[in-house]
């Protein structure tokens, strides 16, 4: 009897394109190694440096936080900021986008709604406190006008509009590539069968929209949360508008803790992640079709 011939066995390249690791895919090698070193490696040890705190046992930060008002009502601070700002820019952005999709000079008006990202915060911040300031042209208009001044910055309703200039851009470029991509023949087939304008909204490009607006109210909800600079030049850092980036910036460059800092990063951390995944598990509950329509 002669022996079996045993197969060879498949190089180590075809055996690694088998489970996706082809030449392509080493592409992103640099992008991985650089998220690596920028993000995970950081997190990572700030996470464990908020356990080492100056004083007390491995959770003393975290008692500390949770115990003082001082420090963990900048949570309920900084949502009441965030929430509002994150829902008035994704709501906006609908009918914006929506209007700006049958537009034929559509990408100079998207150019002019999109000037506030290359501003920044920190020059949006210097225009609204040098135009509804109290000597700004605003109140200056107002006072020529015998309705006195009112008080727009340096509190709430100054940080509020600053996240809304700056945020709108964003959330508004992300709706309109969502809507950019349903297929309008979807619309054209639903009016000629009588659906009207409102109907055609609410039946099918909202929930065509829907999965797109959840990553976008995720997205948003991120940037606004993290809000620091607005809150310090427009609001009131030791009241109202104190929020919980501010509580870690001092902590680490007032009372040089940087444990403390670490552990308040973590905690707001904590929160962006659990809003995050309240958003996306309730986005199922609108539609579990197709992210959109589709064009071709």
């Amino acid at each position: 009897m002669t022996d079996r011939a045993i197969p060879e066995r498949p190089p180590l390249r075809v055996r690694l394109a088998l489970r996706d690791l082809d030449a392509v895919t080493l592409l992103a090698l640099p992008a991985i190694l650089f998220v690596a070193a920028l993000f995970v490696y950081p997190f990572l040890y700030g996470f464990a440096l908020s356990f080492k705190p100056k004083a007390g046992d491995w959770l003393a930060n975290y008692r500390k936080f949770f115990s003082d008002p001082f420090l963990y009502d900048t949570i309920a601070a900084t949502l009441w900021l965030a929430v509002p700002a994150t829902l008035i820019n994704v709501l906006l952005s609908i009918p914006v986008a929506m209007r700006v999709r049958g537009l034929q000079r559509r990408r100079i008006l998207t150019t002019i709604l999109v000037v506030p990202i290359t501003l920044g915060t920190v020059l949006i911040a210097e225009g609204l406190l040098n135009y509804l300031g109290p000597q700004g042209w605003f109140n200056r208009s107002l006072a020529l006008l015998g309705l006195g001044p009112v008080r727009l910055v340096h509190n709430y309703t100054g940080v509020m509009l600053s996240l809304i200039m700056s945020g709108f851009p964003f959330t508004f470029l992300l709706t309109l590539s969502y809507i950019t991509g349903i297929d309008p023949s979807l619309e054209q087939a639903a009016s000629t069968l009588g659906a009207k304008a409102r109907a055609r909204f609410w039946h099918i490009i909202l929930p065509l929209l829907a999965q797109g607006l959840a990553i976008n109210l995720c997205l948003s909800f991120v940037q606004t949360f993290s809000v620091f600079p607005s809150a310090v030049l427009l609001g009131s850092p030791a009241g109202a508008t104190r929020v919980i980036s501010i509580a870690a910036y001092q902590a680490a460059y007032e009372q040089y803790d940087y444990s403390m800092a670490s552990a308040v990063a973590m905690i707001m951390g904590f929160v962006q992640l659990a809003v995050v995944t309240l958003i996306l598990a309730a986005r199922g509950l609108v539609y579990r079709g197709a992210v959109g329509g589709g064009k071709g």
